[in-house]
């Protein structure tokens, strides 16, 4: 049970006190009346003794009486009937509440301290570490509270209206006290007549009600003397006459009102009497009618007051069944003539009315004062001790005389007892076995009845011992004789006597007390002793620590008869089950909920609160949500019945907005109810702000916004840049790729370097972008908020005129850099008012508002809300604002019922901004930085590009050449200038460089033009021509990621719009190819927000396979010196070293894309050093035809260029068929130059492209460092060469023959490497161990052997065959020359060996054997570019085939000693014939 203020000694004490009644004349009652206050109202709070109190009993022992306290009360001959009794109980535990805001107070679970501010807990058992954080939770609550003072009201008030039982004495009255006044004439006179209405009153047989303790009552003469009016000396003779009269111990003079009501306002005296006047009203009619009424309004509430929609109430009764249709007057003596019992007529005192006397409380005691309380205080302790302790002790003895006297027992019925229970015990009977006894009644004088009376007396003054065995006599009388109702008050009352015995000689018999409870309630039918005997027994288990025994007692003695008492025990079983040893939480919960539901039956709505409330706690957050809804419903709907919308919106709020378990049908009803009681409460605040709604679910992190206007769709032929939308997924690696794009162009802009103040465009903000700054929009373009909403309910919601809440500040930024602040205005009060009036705030900012939204159940759902700002400034978006209502079609209520069930709201968009942790400071704590994606800044007008794109190709072949269109469009009010376009693939497109021919003009006339610039010319030897990068915009330092667009005068108007062409060249590898535009413009007037804008373009482009090219370059061996003329021109012949070129052609093109065959139409060389001198193979006049899968091979001599201008390229074409094309002119050169930006740029790709990884890589290697030899070495090698392969291919469509054109690029490096067009698919890279210690810094590369095999070139000149007449000479010498051509830039030692011969025998049956005339070694220094010529001689012995290319060489740089010599390749097989004649 809870904790109480009083111990159970003295609550046992004061339930059970000697019962004085009070007889007053009219006069008197005039003088107390002056108090406001009656006699026995005067007297209450002085009514408990401060001094011990002695008697003896019948062994003549002294009986000490501590702490006494009687109970004064007036006569009433007609006793309140049980539903008034229910009534006034009903109302004292409703007008006791918990006060507010009260420190919660703390739990202590058996030994466990579970003290909240007490760190150091001393429970280490596994169930307070599950419990610990429910109980902290409870103890700390503002609902939880230790003590019930309404139950200790309750339980106090029960047991003062007990009715008087004929089984017992206990609340029979003991004395009478006879008031008269001094002012009356003869005061002799009306004591008599009082005395004799005392005595018709108990003795006539009129009236049942009050009880007597016994016949010969003690009456008490009091005369009661006022100070202020009357005369103290006749006062005092008349009290010394009444001593001659009824002795000195009978009588008692009282003297008070020693002030006069004039003199209230100067002194403030003490008002004892407050605290118990509201809590025994049932003796106090006046407020006794006040309580019953505020009780009927309490409790009370209809259907209109309650507010709820009839058709969702829960079925709760209107009015309390204990209630009564009409309040009956309790009788109080003076209240009512007739029903006085007194013969002077007496007025009823004006009642004042109820507002004056809750606002301002008649002031009690006025004529009072301390000396008059210490009157009372005197008179109430001479009364007791003096009459009526020896009147108690004087019926003890009489009553004990009579006993034995009666039984014939011995002289001390104490003694008499103990030999009665020396001997053997009765054996009881169960209740079972005994027959319905409880209407059994003694007679009066029955012996029976005079122990009961005894054991009364002695218990009403402390004498337990004596009492105890007294009541344990009678209990043995009554079980024999089968009196069922006095056995079950025998043994009641026993057992209260056997625990308040001092030095606690025997156990409590807890057996006697189920035993008084079982006969109560079965045999006798009496619930109020039952009641009564479970309370006392309660209280008494409690304090022995037997909380499981009282819970059970306590629950036992619930029922459906009293819906408040069974609320009350419930709640203090709940307590029980809170403090046991081990507590028991879920218990405590379950019954607070059983405790609260009965509460709302008795009507007592804010204990059901609280309980339900209390409850909560416990089942909160532990995952039973079926029991979490119930019990917030019911905290919702008592909330909203005790006018506390805020917290019955708050728990339906709770309802709805978890995951709910419900059934659909149920959820409805929560939602119908929740938006009742919602627009009841808006009705009722009516301060016009819009309060939160719980429904929709908004995941306000997701949201996103898109600023600018939604692009056009293709019109025909044209195809509208993609650019961004709300449709697109965000992609962060992509987002990475556009935003270096941009950086690239505003480099490029800003003369290589990006400004700090630089914020990349982001066009559609969400949680993964970068919020940290604030967005910028422009004035005049709409900014769309995307909305994500989920609707967690399984019925549908009904959203109506859903809108964005914003608040907006002018701004000026044409002014100074942040510009001028100017007002803030908000539509926050607008949309309360009318959400679809057109007002002043549209021409600030226009809002979007949805008619209608409706969210199907448990749906995720997006909802796209538009504002067109029309001034400059900064915006920030708060939140939705809409209608919410059922989804429920086809209502048939009508449209009034519709709109009760809609109420208007909203929801605050509040983002958390990304975590912080970069700092220490940061990563050691949790904070966020801001997001201020819905913040953006409105900046002055800004110039709107729309790009089309005409004739753009979807799909093409591998290095096909396709001519396209793109159309610029200015769409704004704002000219815009600075037009530049960057790519991730710039070797896909070029718009052609400055000095091409831009004809034909339009679209249409290019339709069926190639798109190279072409010359008739028959097949011959190459056309050469010169071309610097730079007229094709490359320079060494800057790559054409970057183009700009040029424009007439430079600027673009507004409306205008602007054609050009756009060649495109199929990607080299097959597959589908993403690339991306961002095309960059500024406006005219440059604005310190916004400097620039771009427009996005993603194209998609299928690539099929074509041809595969593959080329290799080899040294001549063969110097030609037969067709050398002059000596001059062989040596500059020599000089100008020629070089062999193969190219290998295959078609890898598959059937699926319809092309037929291609033709290679030309073939051009681009280099430095190098050029195409003529074709060696030529097929004629004919261009080489490829069907598929078939392969052509073309040899091509090459030559060193002449020219003296080493930046320029040399271009040479050699064209297989009658018509030429110019391959220095766009766009064969613009995408030659454009051709080494794709491999980097497309292997950084979308993931990780950067500025680096769109660098040329440099052909030197990056790691090690070369040495001088290392370079000329290499150069020797180094070809440099790029061979560009023209072609055209046959298709056809839609039986339409279509002629393609396209270009393979293939770069030679090295001779004799093969080179491809197609990359070659990269090896996956193996995994590679991780390294702890630092690499080795790489050596000094050196040059390979193979590299160092081709310093010298070699070449033997001799006659094919040679006649010798071997008869006549038998030597044959033949003169063969040796020439050593130097390749490279430095000086070269030589050494010839002519020692080395052939020694496999396969060659030598081949080849003949011979030898070489004069020296075996030559060594010799060759200077750069040196031709050397070495006279040899060769002697063959007879006539065969010879191979003289035996001669082997070495070489190295002169310069580097420690290299060896390095052997070089040998030339092809020289063969001679020598012939014998």
């Amino acid at each position: 049970m809870a904790q109480c203020v009083q111990s159970v000694q003295e609550f046992i004490q004061d339930s059970f006190v000697p019962m004085v009644a009070v007889l007053c004349s009219e006069d008197a009652e005039r003088v107390t009346r002056k108090n406001s206050l009656s006699f026995p109202e005067l007297l209450r709070p002085f009514c408990r003794l401060t001094s011990d109190g002695h008697l003896r009993d019948p062994n003549n022992q002294v009986v000490v009486v501590k702490g006494l306290r009687i109970s004064v009360t007036g006569i009433n001959t007609q006793p309140p009937q049980s539903p008034e009794l229910h009534r006034l109980l009903s109302q004292t535990v409703s007008v006791c509440q918990p006060p507010e805001g009260s420190p919660a107070s703390v739990i202590t679970a058996g030994d466990y301290d579970l003290n909240i501010s007490d760190r150091t807990v001393k429970a280490s058992v596994p169930w307070y570490s599950d419990w610990k954080e429910t109980l902290t939770q409870l103890s700390s609550s503002k609902y939880y509270t230790a003590t019930t003072p309404w139950f200790e009201t309750y339980r106090e008030n029960f047991l003062q209206s007990m009715p008087a039982s004929e089984h017992e004495f206990l609340s029979h009255y003991l004395a009478c006290m006879l008031v008269v006044s001094s002012h009356e004439a003869v005061p002799t006179e009306q004591f008599l007549k009082l005395s004799q209405e005392q005595h018709r009153i108990q003795h006539s047989g009129e009236y049942t009600h009050p009880k007597w303790f016994i016949p010969n009552t003690l009456k008490y003469y009091v005369l009661l003397h006022d100070i202020s009016e009357g005369d103290e000396q006749r006062a005092d003779s008349v009290y010394e006459d009444m001593k001659q009269r009824y002795g000195t111990q009978g009588c008692y003079l009282l003297k008070i009102n020693s002030r006069s009501g004039s003199t209230v306002a100067d002194e403030q005296m003490p008002d004892p009497w407050s605290q118990y006047l509201h809590k025994t009203s049932i003796h106090n009619p006046e407020l006794y009618e006040e309580s019953a009424v505020s009780n009927a309004v309490e409790n009370n509430i209809g259907a209109e007051e309650d507010g709820l929609d009839p058709s969702i109430r829960d079925g709760v009764s209107e009015t309390h069944p204990l209630q009564l249709d009409h309040p009956t007057d309790v009788v109080y003596p003076g209240n009512d003539a007739s029903q006085s019992v007194n013969n002077v007529d007496e007025t009823k005192p004006q009642k004042q009315p109820s507002g004056t006397s809750h606002t301002s409380p008649t002031p009690r005691g006025t004529c009072l004062t301390l000396n008059d309380h210490d009157h009372i205080r005197q008179f109430i302790q001479e009364f007791t001790f003096r009459g009526l302790l020896p009147h108690i002790e004087k019926n003890i003895r009489q009553l004990n005389d009579q006993l034995v006297s009666r039984k014939g027992l011995s002289r001390s019925l104490f003694s008499a007892t103990k030999k009665l229970f020396g001997g053997g015990k009765v054996p009881e009977k169960s209740i079972a076995e005994l027959k319905n006894a409880a209407g059994l009644l003694y007679p009066s004088e029955a012996p029976e009845l005079q122990i009961r009376k005894m054991a009364d007396l002695c218990f009403l003054v402390q004498h337990y011992e004596l009492a105890y065995n007294c009541y344990h006599t009678a209990k043995k009388d009554f079980l024999s004789d089968q009196a069922m109702l006095y056995a079950a008050g025998a043994l009641e009352m026993a057992a209260v006597a056997a625990f308040l015995q001092s030095g606690a000689p025997r156990p409590y018999p807890a057996h006697y007390m189920d035993t008084a409870i079982q006969t109560y309630r079965e045999v006798c039918k009496n619930m109020l002793l039952a009641e009564r005997c479970c309370l006392l027994s309660a209280e008494i288990l409690k304090s022995q620590a037997k909380y499981s025994d009282a819970a059970t007692l306590l629950i036992k003695m619930t029922s459906e008869d009293s819906d408040l008492r069974s609320a009350l025990l419930l709640e203090q079983a709940a307590h029980c089950f809170i403090n046991m040893r081990s507590p028991m939480v879920r218990k405590f919960a379950f019954h607070m909920i059983l405790a609260g539901h009965r509460f709302s039956k008795a009507g007592q709505k804010r204990h059901a609160l609280r309980c339900y409330c209390q409850a909560l706690q416990v089942y909160k957050g532990k995952g039973w949500t079926l029991a979490e809804d119930h019990i917030n419903f019911t905290i919702g709907r008592q909330s909203f019945t005790l006018r506390q919308p805020e917290n019955a919106v708050a728990a339906f709020r709770h309802i709805l907005i978890n995951d709910s378990r419900q059934s659909a049908v149920q959820q409805a009803a929560f939602l119908r109810e929740y938006l009742y009681v919602y627009k009841s409460m808006s009705k009722l605040t009516g301060d016009g702000s819009l309060p939160q709604l719980p429904l929709p679910c908004l995941h306000s992190s997701q949201t996103r916004v898109f600023f600018g206007h939604e692009r056009r769709l293709a019109e025909g032929e044209k195809q509208a840049a993609t650019h961004v939308s709300l449709e697109q997924e965000f992609d962060r690696d992509l987002s990475q790729l556009w935003r270096e794009l941009e950086e690239r162009v505003v480099s490029v802009t800003n003369r290589g370097t990006v400004p700090i103040t630089f914020q990349p465009s982001q066009s559609c903000l969400n949680s993964q972008t970068d919020n940290l700054r604030h967005p910028l929009a422009v004035v005049e373009e709409p900014i769309i908020v995307e909305v994500v909403f989920r609707n967690p309910l399984k019925i549908p919601l009904a959203l109506s005129a859903l809108s964005l809440l914003w608040k907006f500040t002018l701004k000026d930024f044409s002014g100074p850099q942040d510009g001028t602040a100017g007002e803030t205005v908000s539509n926050e009060k607008e949309f309360d008012l009318n959400p679809f009036q057109t007002t002043a705030l549209n021409d600030i900012i226009d809002t979007q508002v949805i008619a209608e939204f409706t969210i199907s159940p448990e749906e995720t759902k997006v909802a796209r809300l538009k504002l067109l700002p029309h001034k400059t400034g900064e915006l920030h978006v708060l939140g939705v604002v809409y209608n919410l209502g059922t989804g429920e079609a086809g209502d048939s209520e009508g449209s009034l019922a519709g709109d009760l069930m809609c109420v208007r709201g909203q929801q605050n968009l509040e983002i958390q901004g990304p975590r912080l942790n970069i700092t220490k400071e940061e990563k050691t704590s949790v904070r966020y930085g801001p997001d201020h994606r819905l913040d953006p800044i409105i900046t002055p007008p800004m110039p709107l590009l729309e790009v089309f794109f005409i004739n753009f190709p979807t799909g093409l072949l591998c290095g096909e050449i396709r001519k396209a269109w793109v159309e610029f469009v200015n769409v704004s009010a704002v000219p815009l200038t600075g037009l530049r376009v960057a790519s991730t693939h710039p070797e896909f497109f070029t718009f052609g460089s400055a000095t091409s021919d831009l004809t034909p003009v339009t679209p249409t006339t290019a339709e069926h033009c190639s798109a190279y610039k072409t010359v008739a010319m028959p097949p011959s030897v190459a056309t050469v021509s010169l071309v610097s990068p730079a007229a094709f915009g490359v320079t060494s330092s800057d790559q054409p990621v970057v183009a700009e667009i040029p424009l007439s005068r430079g600027v673009l108007g507004p409306g205008e719009a602007l054609q050009i062409p756009l060649w495109l060249r199929g990607p080299d590898q097959e597959g589908v190819h993403e690339i991306n535009f961002l095309f960059y413009y500024e406006s005219t007037e440059k604005t310190a927000k916004l400097s620039h804008r771009v427009l996005r373009h993603t194209a998609f482009i299928c690539a099929s396979r074509s041809l595969n090219v593959r080329a290799t370059a080899s040294r001549s061996n063969t110097l030609h010196s037969r067709e050398r003329h002059t000596e001059e021109q062989q040596e500059s012949e020599e000089k100008d070293a020629s070089m062999l070129v193969f190219v290998d052609v295959e078609n890898i093109n598959t059937c699926e894309a319809g092309v037929r065959e291609f033709h290679i139409v030309q073939v051009s060389s681009i280099s430095r050093q190098w050029r195409l001198l003529k074709c060696i193979n030529p097929v004629g006049d004919k261009d080489s035809k490829l069907a598929s899968r078939e392969r052509g091979k073309l040899c091509f001599k090459a030559t060193r260029c002449r020219t003296e201008e080493a930046e320029k390229y040399t271009f040479a074409d050699l064209n297989l068929g009658n018509e030429q094309i110019v391959s220095s002119t766009t766009p064969c050169a613009d995408f030659f130059f454009r051709r080494d930006l794709h491999p980097e740029a497309r292997r950084g790709g979308v993931s990780a492209g950067g500025a680096s990884q769109m660098q040329r890589k440099s052909l030197t290697p990056q790691s090690g460092t070369d040495d001088g030899g290392t370079s000329i070495v290499k150069k020797c090698s180094e070809v440099e060469l790029d061979i560009i392969v023209l072609w055209k291919a046959y298709v056809v469509e839609d039986n339409k023959q279509l002629i393609l054109e396209g270009q393979l690029h293939v770069a030679l490096q090295t001779i004799g490497k093969e080179s491809c067009s197609l990359s070659q698919k990269e090896e996956t890279q193996e995994m590679v161990l991780l390294k702890f210690k630092p690499d080795v810094p790489p050596p000094v590369s050196k040059p390979s052997l193979e590299q160092l095999s081709h310093l010298i070139k070699t070449c033997l000149h001799y006659p094919e065959s040679y006649d010798h007449p071997f008869p006549q000479k038998s030597l044959c010498m033949v003169p063969v020359t040796l020439t050593l051509s130097n390749c490279s830039l430095a000086q070269v030692d030589v050494i010839v060996d002519l020692r080395h011969k052939t020694t496999s025998p396969e060659s030598l049956e081949v080849h003949g054997s011979f030898s070489w005339l004069g020296q075996t070694q030559y060594k010799l220094q060759l200077q750069a570019q040196e031709v050397y010529r070495l006279l040899l001689k060769a002697c063959f012995f007879q006539a065969g085939v010879y191979n003289l290319g035996t001669p082997r060489v070495f070489a190295k740089l002169a310069q580097t000693s420690t290299m060896c010599e390095t052997s070089q390749q040998s030339a092809m097989p020289a063969l001679i014939i020598v012939n014998s004649i």
